[in-house]
Formats: structure tokens, C-alpha cells, sequence
């Protein structure tokens, strides 16, 4: 049977079950560089038993581009977490990048 992770990321072997996390599917990632191509399985006797068999391997990589943080435009703002802390979040509009800080 499939190993199961608590962290997702592609598997190029299309004989055998993904290696995912739960809730996870074969094309999911936790990697934010990687990218699923979908290809011709071949299942194994593993897989055939099982009823699932990897479909996808890893493509080409995903880079990011330079950013001139210098020039960066950011957001600010006070909100609330369900425990009802208080936390400054701090999102990057041109690079995607968010952090939190409690006040």
C-alpha cells in the first residue's frame, strides 16, 4: 500500500501509488517550485491490487524572478486569530511573500 507523508511532493515513478500526504493527490505538492507533467502510467501489481497508480512526474522547476525589494510595494494590516491574538500581517504584493507578528 501507498506511503502516506505529512509533507507532498511529486514522485516520478508511474508504476506504484503516489507517495502523498492525506487529502493529498498524485499532482498536489507542498514544493512551491514544482510543477506536475501527466504521463502514461504503467501500474505494477502493487498498484493494480491497490486501484491507484501515479500519473504525473515532476517537470521543469519554477523559479522565481529578482525582485528589487528596494522598490517593493507592501501591505500592512492588524487582524485577528481565532484564539483572538492580535498579529500584524505583512504581505509582499510584487514577490506573494506573507509573514505574521504578534503585537
Amino acid at each position: 500500500m501507498a506511503t502516506t507523508t505529512s509533507k507532498t511532493t511529486l514522485d516520478a515513478d508511474v508504476t506504484k501509488p503516489s507517495n502523498t500526504a492525506p487529502g493529498d493527490g498524485p499532482a498536489d505538492t507542498t514544493d512551491p517550485t514544482e510543477t506536475a507533467v501527466s504521463v502514461t502510467p504503467q501500474p505494477n501489481d502493487e498498484a493494480m491490487k491497490v486501484g491507484t497508480v501515479n500519473a504525473v512526474k515532476p517537470g521543469p522547476k519554477v523559479t522565481r524572478p529578482r525582485v528589487d525589494k528596494s522598490k517593493s510595494r507592501v501591505e500592512t494590516y492588524d487582524a485577528v486569530r481565532p484564539d483572538g491574538t492580535v498579529v500584524t500581517v505583512t504581505h509582499d504584493i510584487d514577490t506573494g511573500e506573507t509573514s505574521t507578528a504578534e503585537k
